[in-house]
């Protein structure tokens, strides 16, 4: 599942084109994603002006002149790729002769930027993603919206604040780190990367956080999260950007999908184990990670 990184990737990909440009010709390839499209999802994006595009945890915003905001959760496989004006609609009959890729085109619009028109294309093979069009006051009484935690690539997430919700609590830092609800964005991929670089046990329970290792952890996050969006994200799977590229973090993991390969921290002996936290893989060294 695209993570922080990856979705900041696609965000900065996406602003040339669609910031400040007008939206047209939306077409829909199907009802719906995870769940349905929002009713009259392409006639509210008809016409409409992208005043700003952001990202909040894994969510990107397009915030429209129109009031209405579009909220985007790439879920497992979705991405959007930008293609030459000269692309051919999608239409009802797109589908009696297309490639397997052109059957997971879901959402097709044009942009019309300084520049002149572009076709943006939203893929999604596995349609775990999804789409919503609130106002501004539904979206922040949506719970989920409202809980999520720090930002972390933000001034809200500081060595007090992590200290301040982490040290009460009783679960493992993989656990409390991947919990939305303290800091949002976080996925399994980047808190292994934290937790090695930072030198703290995936297992160590929040009790035992110190202010000092909170300051070597909540550094270690902004300092892999920086680096991965640097490199374009990581492409382990489906992931890539809006031209088409790969990301490339993947090439600088310390410790994730690293079993049985030697420790990258200087001077240490140990190899990477794998152990299972709430289902997810967690990636660590045993003997630097305290």
């Amino acid at each position: 599942m695209p993570e922080l990184p990856e979705v900041e990737t696609v965000r900065r990909g996406l602003l040339p084109v669609l910031e400040g440009a007008r939206l047209s010709d939306v077409h829909l390839g199907r009802p719906n994603l995870r769940y349905p499209f929002p009713e009259n999802f392409a006639e509210r994006l008809n016409g409409a002006t992208v005043l700003r595009l952001e990202r909040r945890a894994k969510y990107l915003l397009f915030h429209l002149d129109t009031q209405d905001i579009w909220v985007t959760h790439l879920g497992m496989t979705g991405r959007f790729q930008i293609t030459g004006a000269e692309t051919r609609p999608l239409d009802a009959s797109y589908y009696h002769a297309v490639t397997t890729q052109d059957r997971h085109r879901h959402v097709r619009l044009l942009s019309h930027t300084a520049n002149g028109p572009v076709h943006i294309d939203y893929y999604d093979p596995r349609r775990f993603g999804f789409m919503l069009l609130l106002r501004p006051d539904e979206l922040y009484a949506r719970n989920w919206w409202r809980e999520l935690g720090a930002e972390p690539l933000s001034d809200a997430l500081t060595p007090d604040y992590l200290h301040q919700v982490f040290s009460p609590r009783r679960q493992p830092l993989k656990t409390l780190l991947m919990d939305q609800r303290l800091i949002a964005g976080l996925g399994n991929i980047y808190v292994c990367e934290a937790l090695h670089l930072s030198g703290l046990s995936p297992d160590r329970p929040g009790t035992a956080l110190t202010p000092a290792d909170s300051r070597r952890l909540t550094h270690a996050i902004k300092q892999v999260l920086e680096a991965a969006v640097k490199a374009g994200g990581s492409s382990i799977s489906d992931f890539s950007g809006t031209s088409g590229e790969l990301g490339y973090f993947q090439h600088s993991f310390r410790v994730y999908g690293r079993e049985h390969q030697p420790c990258l921290t200087a001077g240490c002996p140990g190899t990477i184990a794998r152990k299972i936290h709430s289902g997810r893989s967690t990636f660590f060294c045993p003997l630097c990670q305290s």
